[in-house]
């Protein structure tokens, strides 16, 4: 089984409604933007025929029209992206490019500035070559191990 990705990067704006006292989130009740970084993972053996696991110009292609919808854009007024925190990125992004590319594993969005990711694993928390389309009611989570967006306060500093 091969593991095969492709990084991107995208400059937005949003806004965030968070749950922590008032001081700390103002940063986050205002807009801001920040510079993300996404990776998509691919699962699977390579085909006999190809000797790829996908080819990079697919996955590109699918990617280039995901960024197209995010990157200088204000990720609130987004369709279909809901709150725009780090794990609904994830899944829109997911979602979108796993509907053009079989196999997608999973989706990691970084904000290296303040430190903050996040990685969502498609249904099953493996790639799956066939109904990949679908992101089902699997739950991404933070591997840091923070709140909903980070943990950082909001990135007030940012």
């Amino acid at each position: 089984m091969f593991e095969l990705s492709q990084s991107f990067y995208f400059e937005s704006a949003h806004t965030l409604r968070r749950e922590v006292e008032r001081n700390e989130a103002d940063g986050s009740r205002r807009v801001h933007g920040h510079t993300y970084t996404a990776e998509v993972c691919v699962s699977g053996k390579a085909h006999r025929a190809t000797g790829m696991v996908v080819d990079l110009a697919v996955l590109r292609a699918a990617i280039a029209a995901v960024r197209e919808q995010l990157d200088h854009h204000f990720l609130d007024e987004v369709p279909g992206l809901d709150v725009p925190t780090l794990e609904n990125l994830c899944v829109f992004i997911y979602k979108r490019v796993a509907a053009q590319v079989p196999g997608v594993a999973s989706v990691r969005v970084a904000r290296h500035s303040s430190g903050d990711r996040c990685v969502y694993r498609g249904p099953g928390g493996r790639g799956e070559r066939a109904g990949a389309s679908s992101a089902g009611g699997a739950s991404g989570g933070h591997d840091d191990g923070h709140g909903s967006d980070g943990g950082n306060g909001g990135n007030g500093g940012e």
